[in-house]
């Protein structure tokens, strides 16, 4: 990640070459587009209420992913772990889930049941969600609660397998008992980020082993205050390919692995998936050489919530920008292409740094440019 963290900090000398097409600057809602065959749901699978350790009532949760934009959520309290039990005994582990939907209404957002079942490394915290009842979950055999998830449906994905209280290396690393957990299909995904954290291990993990790629807030407290929102931040999300905005579409969607996680201004996932996104975020307006001269002025849409750090490999130099350029959300920029001689097209090559498709690897993008 270390050519990422030098692309953002040429990127931050670059002179500006954008005008601005969409007041963004203050707005909160999450936007990305829609790819070819698919819908881009955004989701939030792992957050947490009162019901558990969290701090807010489940209606927060709602009106939270509401003001972000978001179309799913999935309400997780711990199982096993309820340290409000005094101030909230309430035996019934489906409750934040019900107030939840109570407080959606007719609102355009899903809301998932899940829980998140706590256990000692191995097997770790996991979520199960799209569950029926989390009162039978409440199983003292760490094997024996999966079953009885996958017995309701669930998908079932490994939260937080960095986390340094259960690996004080950070290092996500798997053990003999996930392995025969994703042998038997009890676990589906993993938390490739979670919070605060990315893991290169856990993005490597999911791919060898066929797992989703999630990424999450683990939201405890406040998003606005965890997040910075709406002063430039943005909660971790997962970004779901469905065929329909439904919970089934999302399901069918999880258990196919067309996913990838929004981190920190970094898209994280299958190049079969994030390259899509990216073609579909990033189009060529306007290409056309500025009077007699062999400078090619082009300007590139960018209609996404991901500021695009890209590195210039198409052979060319540019006039005014350094071979690092910066193309900002919902925003249109011009690039001046110096292409030694007047053509009738020609091909942007890039490697898109706020990108990975597998540890210290980015994508690929080709923009096909046609001369006006």
């Amino acid at each position: 990640m270390k050519k990422l963290f030098l692309g953002f900090v040429l990127a931050l000398m670059l002179p500006s070459a954008a005008r601005a097409q969409h007041s963004h600057a203050q707005e909160r809602l999450i936007e990305f587009p829609d790819v070819p065959g698919y819908l881009t749901l955004k989701c939030d699978f792992h957050l947490h209420t009162v019901f558990s350790d969290g701090s807010v009532w489940p209606d927060i949760r709602v009106q939270e992913a509401l003001r972000d934009g978001l179309d799913a959520i999935a309400l997780t309290d711990h199982l096993e772990y309820q340290p409000h039990a005094e101030d909230i005994p309430h035996p019934d582990r489906n409750r934040s889930f019900e107030i939840a939907v109570e407080s959606a209404g007719e609102a355009p957002l899903i809301v998932i049941n899940g829980s998140e079942v706590t256990r000692d490394m191995p097997p770790g915290h996991s979520n199960a969600i799209f569950i029926d009842d989390a009162n039978r979950l409440l199983i003292d055999d760490s094997v024996a609660v999966f079953r009885e998830a996958k017995r309701q449906g669930a998908f079932t994905f490994w939260n937080h397998p960095n986390w340094t209280s259960q690996r004080a290396d950070g290092v996500a690393l798997l053990t003999d008992l996930h392995r025969m957990l994703i042998r038997e299909d009890l676990l589906h995904g993993i938390e490739v980020v979670n919070d605060l954290t990315y893991s290169d291990e856990a993005l490597q993990i999911a791919l060898d082993h066929n797992l989703t790629i999630i990424g999450t807030s683990d939201i405890h407290g406040l998003v606005d205050w965890q997040y910075d929102v709406p002063h430039g931040g943005h909660r971790p999300i997962t970004l779901v390919f469905a065929t329909e905005r439904s919970a089934a579409g999302i399901k069918e969607a999880l258990e196919a692995r067309r996913t990838a996680a929004w981190f920190n201004n970094t898209l994280i996932g299958r190049e079969a998936h994030l390259m899509p996104l990216i073609e579909a975020s990033l189009t060529v307006k306007e290409a056309r050489y500025l009077g007699d001269t062999a400078v090619l002025s082009v300007l590139i849409e960018n209609t996404s919530d991901v500021e695009y750090l890209l590195d210039n490999q198409t052979g060319y130099t540019f006039h005014a920008a350094s071979d690092v350029i910066v193309l900002k959300p919902h925003q249109t920029t011009r690039l001046d292409v110096k292409t030694l001689d007047r053509q009738a097209s020609i091909s942007l090559v890039f490697d898109v740094l706020n990108a990975v498709i597998a540890p210290n690897t980015h994508p690929t993008l080709t923009l096909a440019v046609t001369i006006d």
